[in-house]
Formats: structure tokens, sequence, C-alpha cells
């Protein structure tokens, strides 16, 4: 009896139907040949390989999942960072499948390129083909090896040399219950080229389950300047494996913000290397977990170049039984002299049953550098919650205030001030009274 399409599992004969489901150029279906070979023959990361020692992967079965062949019937709604915002162009991606796409005409003609990864590997081949999986490496480990395979629902987002896009772009990727996200998104900015991206992941609903398998690649030309924010709240039973990787040139700069407060298990490699000299990069991230949720964040700061700036900035609150990881590293190489870098990551735990790993480090070969770190742990002051309550708040109204005002720094470097709204409201919802 033949498989149905949804019965198809990420094996031989899944990727098989996979392949001869799309139409699209040699080269890539060389490329997913050559990603799914290596995937078969890799392993699962080891349970005491040091990037893996605090993230147990035991409850993870790939065989769980199908793969997403057909599109689904998920409702998919606006977002919460495009509320009220104007927008340039917007991109929905529903179950690994890109439902709708739309661009300003006055941007598509300055060369601005906005819309399905899929569809443009086959309309600008020689384009996508040049810097697809440029910045991430599909052969990482297995889980970017599986989706280098089979990667669908894509983003690409370019834009031309010297063209200045004013109003933001909005890329939603919506899961729905049971299903499967492999979206990659691909952002380029050519010599002297500005961009807003919001980048948005959420569930149909907070107790859904479903896999997340993405992977974001962002290239910048000299003199480049990009803003880039992003909040991931899927369901809480969801799995997340993400390569997130930025290339920055000469005197360009990246400001890159990201919240993650969904998934049930969530594992992120994270890195922006500045190769040119004058490259500047600043990260800012917050990470609310509660329930059982476990997220784990491996960050890198790789100073390529000399005279580059890179600044580092994680914020995580803990309710319940939850627990973040954050493992950052500064690298240097030799080459990157004149290196001004800073990392700190501050935790705040709401309660005794949460945890919170926090490991930076440095790994500096060059000898005329400026690199510091640092890492706190601590809980909601209690005498801050006795005077906001003989002031007539209730304890959960203090609690939310404190946690709120903890994250304030990061919401501060926000430039849109709806988006800095919407995070914040995101995380006052989610305190509850604090035990």
């Amino acid at each position: 009896m033949t498989a149905t399409a949804t019965d198809l599992k990420f094996d031989a004969a899944g990727f098989e139907a996979f392949i001869a489901s799309r139409t699209e150029p040699d080269w890539l279906i060389a490329l997913r040949r050559e990603a799914f070979e290596h995937f078969q023959s890799m392993e699962w990361p080891a349970r005491r390989a040091e990037e893996w020692i605090r993230s147990d992967l035991r409850l993870f079965q790939l065989d769980k999942f199908r793969v997403p062949l057909t599109q689904s019937d998920t409702p998919s709604g606006e977002g919460l960072l495009s509320e009220g915002v104007e927008l340039g162009g917007r991109i929905l991606t529903v179950d690994s499948h890109c439902r709708a796409e739309s661009l300003r005409e006055s941007l598509a003609a300055q060369g601005v390129i906005f819309g399905s990864l899929e569809r443009l590997a086959s309309e600008q081949p020689e384009l996508v083909r040049e810097h697809l999986f440029s910045a991430v490496d599909p052969d990482y480990d297995r889980f970017a090896a599986l989706h280098a395979a089979f990667w669908s629902g894509g983003q690409f987002v370019y834009i031309p040399r010297g063209v200045v896009v004013a109003e933001p772009l909005h890329l939603a990727t919506l899961l729905g219950e049971g299903s499967v996200d492999l979206s990659h998104t691909l952002i380029v900015l050519e010599e002297g080229a500005e961009a807003t991206v919001l980048h948005e992941a959420n569930s149909v609903q907070r107790d859904a389950g479903g896999l997340s398998l993405g992977a974001l690649e962002i290239i910048q030309r000299p003199g480049s300047h990009l803003r880039y924010v992003s909040l991931q709240d899927q369901g809480y039973k969801t799995f997340q494996f993400a390569h997130q990787h930025a290339i920055v040139d000469r005197d360009a700069s990246i400001q890159w913000t990201l919240a993650a407060m969904g998934n049930g298990f969530a594992k992120v490699n994270q890195s922006v290397a500045l190769v040119g000299p004058g490259a500047d990069s600043q990260v800012n991230g917050v990470m609310f977990t509660e329930g059982r949720q476990h997220i784990a964040y491996h960050t890198l700061q790789h100073h390529v170049a000399p005279h580059c700036h890179s600044d580092f900035l994680y914020k995580s609150a803990q309710q319940d039984q939850s627990r973040t990881v954050w493992r950052g590293m500064i690298k240097v190489d030799k080459a990157a002299q004149k290196t001004d870098g800073y990392q700190r990551n501050d935790n705040l735990i709401l309660s005794s049953r949460a945890r919170a790993d926090s490991i930076p480090g440095l790994e500096i070969e060059a000898d005329d550098v400026r690199c510091t770190h640092g890492s706190t742990t601590a809980q909601v002051d209690e005498e801050q919650v006795f005077y906001a309550e003989c002031r007539g708040f209730t304890r959960n109204e203090a609690v939310r205030m404190i946690v709120t005002g903890f994250f304030q720094q990061i919401f501060d470097r926000i430039t849109i001030e709806s988006v800095r709204d919407a995070l914040g409201q995101t995380i006052a919802r989610q305190v509850r009274e604090y035990a």
C-alpha cells in the first residue's frame, strides 16, 4: 500500500516524495540530496557533548512528525509586532508553506525583492544560489543537515545597493497543532542599503505541539544597516531547533532584538561574524519561561576583522520549573586587533524550582583588544514587593512591574514604539503570582 502525504516520515521514502513534489533548479535539488546523505550518516548529538550537556533530547522523537507536503487548513492572523505599523511588505508562512506575500510597488520599482524563497529560487536562481547557506553551515549537526534537505516555506529579503526601506518588512510564521515549520529566512542587504525586518513565529494555541526546524541567514555588505526584531511565541509542546547567523561587512551595522517566549524545548545557535573593519553589532535577547519550558541559546560574537564592535545583552526570567541555558562566546581572531566586545546575561528567578545556567566565555587570539563579559542571577527583591503592596498594588501586580522593569533596558533599545510596547505587554501577560 502506498503511503499518503500525511504518512511520510523524515526518511528516505519521505525525502524522495518531497523531492518529487517540487519544481526546483537542479543545483538546489543537488544541494538537498547532499544534505540528506549527510543527515543519514550523522548521529544525534551525544548526551555528554559540551553543547548539549545541559539540554536533554530524550523526549524528542523525529518519527512523530511528518513531511509537510500539502498545505494545511490552519487559520492565520495578522501578528502582534505588525499591529499598528505601516508596513512595506508582508510574507505569511503557515506550516512550511508560503500562503501570502505582498510588497509595495514603490519598493519593487527600486529593485527590492521580497517573497517566497522557493519561488525566487526558480525566478532568481543566480541571486539565491550565491547567498543560500553562505552563513549557515548545513553540516553543523544533524538538525542543520535535516533542515537543509527539507526546508520549505522560506522567505527572501533582498535590498539593492543604496536603497533605504523606511517602512518595516514583516515576516509571519504560523504553526498548527502537531505541524512542522521548516522555513528558511534569507536576508541580503547590498552596499549602503538599510531596512527594518519584523519576524514573528507563533502557534495556533498556547499549548500546541509541533516541530520548528528553521534557519536564518543575514548577509550585509559594506555600509549597510539592518534592524531585525524577532518574537518566538510558539506552543509549549513544540520543539525548536534553529541556526541563526549573520555576516556583517565593513562599516555595516546590525541591531538584532529577539524575544523567546514559547516552545517546550528550544535549542538555538546564534552567531554574528564581523568580517570587515568597522562592523558593528548589537544583539538584545529576552527569554521568559514558565511551566517546564527549556530554552537554550548558544551565542557567538566572532570578530574576524579589526576595529569592530559587538554588544550582546541577554535578560532571562524563569517561572515554575522552567529552565534557560545561555552559553555565550566572544571569539577574536588573530587579525582582529582593536576589537571591542561585550556580552552580559542577567537572570531573574521567579520560583524556587526554576533554573538558569549562564556560561559566558572568551577566546582571544589578538593582543590589542577590549573584551568584557558578565552574568548575574537573582530573585525578585521582596522589599520592592513590600513597598509596592503598601501603595495598594497586589503581589501579582508588583511582581509584574518588577519583571517589566528588569527587561526595560532591552525595551529601551528598540526604536519602533509599537514593537517595544508589544513585547512589554507580552511579558507582562505571562507573569503570574510569584511563589
